[in-house]
């Protein structure tokens, strides 16, 4: 039991590739991961600590991959499989992963794979791998079912527990501001004027607003980029990179994007909408301060989510210092100091201020102008259409108008949506329903379905409306812009075990999803509605029933 960012991975990682035997040709180690941005970390991790050993082969199995690229790998041969648990599944179930010859089995962040729906898919996996295998569970919390599969299929098993007075790193500094919704762009452009940052993840709660709020600090001349569920595997690798490379600055993302994100750059992190639940907010603010680094996070907390906040911090055990938003005179301060330190540097590159000591002194010889009034030319020329410094005056005027149109821009969206867009009623313009061919026959509860839907198709949590569990099938609302590929990449999917065959539903289910007593439409004839059972086969035959006493009310 370890929290995030403390060398779990190195923990299985050193031991296991210590241990490999070159004559094996099948698969040696295989280490789960509850999410494909994990499963390429701990894939990288490996392939770095392994870049002195020859002949090691690593490889990541993950859904949203083409099966292509996996099975030409798998053919060749691999030493150490890293994937996720449905798409190991899938494998199996197919015969292109041969496990036979096992010797490790790690499971990364076991409580987060119970979470996401994946324990019959992990415990089918322990059953099916050879019982000489070691065993090697990491968790952050220990709760019942974890401890169960432990006591299940580990061999006298050591628990080894790194303790930490709280849940975040005391590496991190922990601040919040208090703002309205409607002032946190302006809020957050503030900080990032102050703050001297070099790589940022700013994280917000749906896929749609990572993209626009991308959009507005493009706007205002910062490199940002976004990347959710909905962002092609091969783009968000691209991405990371670039954040990675310093060609990107800023990375706007959801949770479940930034898994498992580990970049050196990153000496920020801002919750620009506060998570729901604690261990979210530990994962989100570990992605900085990481391996012995200092690192920032700042939470916005709007006045209604004071609550909330006071959760976190009894939950980590640590107090959050609240901040001021920076003021007009804070920018232009931390402006003017970065203007000189420009002008510093400039006056180090000696050849080339040599050159144009001979331009300036030319030009004030010629135009009976002072050096002074030349330098500030310049500087306005450098400058171009944005001014330098802030007006106080122009500043809240512009803040006020802002504040209006997105006031506006709500209202709209409220007139459009109702009083919650999250959560359209079935049938409404953003959700579609969708039939899953698994149901309460196969055990299948909405924690499996979320779980599976969002590995293999990289959805997330509030990409789900409602979910209905059928006897034989089951619905699930998805968005309404679901991508084309979005079904392609599911429909090798199974839950527990089982293909789920998603498609848009029509209202009649196939002929496997009927019950024996179900009519072509899948229902009990008797449980269907009146006007469709027409008077109970005759009941008008036997007569009128006005002559019977009326019935007392039940209680």
């Amino acid at each position: 039991m370890a929290q995030t960012g403390t060398g779990k991975t190195a923990a299985f990682a050193l031991p296991i590739l210590s241990q490999l035997d070159s004559s094996q040709q099948t698969p040696q180690a295989l280490v789960l991961a509850p999410t494909r941005e994990l499963a390429l970390q701990v894939c990288e991790a490996f392939e770095r600590y392994a870049s002195h050993q020859r002949n090691v082969h690593v490889l990541p199995i993950y859904g949203g991959q083409g099966y292509g690229t996996q099975l030409s790998a798998l053919r060749r041969g691999v030493d150490v499989v890293v994937g996720t648990p449905g798409r190991i599944m899938d494998h199996l179930e197919k015969g292109t992963l041969d496990l036979s010859e096992l010797r490790f089995l790690v499971l990364d962040e076991a409580d987060e794979m119970l979470k996401m729906g994946f324990a019959e898919d992990v415990e089918t996996i322990l059953a099916d791998t050879p019982d000489t295998k070691q065993v090697a569970l990491f968790s952050a919390t220990m709760p019942a079912q974890i401890r169960r599969i432990s006591q299940q299929y580990l061999t006298d098993p050591e628990q080894i527990t790194v303790k930490s007075k709280t849940s975040t790193n005391t590496n991190i500094t922990q601040r919040y501001l208090v703002v309205s919704y409607s002032q946190k762009v302006d809020a957050l452009t503030r900080i990032l004027e102050v703050e001297n940052f070099d790589g940022l993840i700013i994280f917000v709660r749906t896929k749609n607003e990572t993209e626009t709020l991308a959009e507005k600090l493009r706007a205002r001349g910062y490199t940002a980029a976004a990347i959710s569920g909905d962002v092609a595997q091969a783009n968000r690798e691209k991405t990371v990179n670039q954040l990675k490379a310093g060609k990107l600055d800023i990375l706007v993302a959801t949770d479940v994007a930034a898994r498992g994100l580990d970049v050196e750059r990153i000496t920020h992190v801002v919750n620009f909408d506060l998570p729901i639940d604690t261990e979210s907010y530990v994962h989100r603010i570990g992605r900085t301060g990481r391996a012995g680094r200092t690192g920032d996070a700042i939470s916005f907390v709007t006045p209604r989510e004071r609550r909330t906040l006071a959760n976190i911090e009894k939950a980590t055990r640590q107090t959050l210092d609240q901040m001021q938003l920076p003021s007009v005179e804070d920018v232009n301060a931390t402006r003017l100091s970065r203007f000189d330190e420009a002008i510093t540097t400039a006056l180090e590159s000696t050849d080339r201020i040599a050159a144009f000591r001979d331009i300036i002194a030319h030009y004030v010889e010629h135009h009976d102008v002072p050096e002074a009034d030349v330098a500030a030319a310049l500087a306005v020329v450098a400058q171009g259409e944005t001014p330098l410094l802030l007006d106080p005056e122009v500043e809240r005027q512009e803040r006020f108008e802002r504040g209006s149109r997105d006031r506006d821009e709500r209202a709209a969206r409220r007139d459009d949506r109702g009083e919650r867009p999250e959560r359209r009623p079935r049938g409404g313009g953003d959700f579609v329903q969708y039939r899953l061919a698994v149901g309460k026959r196969q055990h299948v509860d909405p924690r499996q379905i979320v779980g599976a839907l969002a590995n293999e198709g990289g959805f997330r949590r509030e990409d789900f409306g409602r979910i209905d569990i059928k006897p034989n099938f089951s619905l699930v609302e998805l968005p309404a812009d679901l991508p084309a590929d979005a079904l392609d990449r599911l429909r090798d999917t199974r839950i527990s075990g089982q293909l789920i065959e998603i498609r848009r539903d029509s209202g009649a289910p196939r002929r496997s999803e009927r019950a024996p007593w179900s009519d072509p439409r899948g229902e009990r004839p008797e449980r269907r509605d009146r006007d469709d059972r027409g008077a109970r086969g005759g009941r008008d035959d036997r007569g009128p029933r006005d002559d019977r006493p009326a019935r007392k009310p039940r209680h």
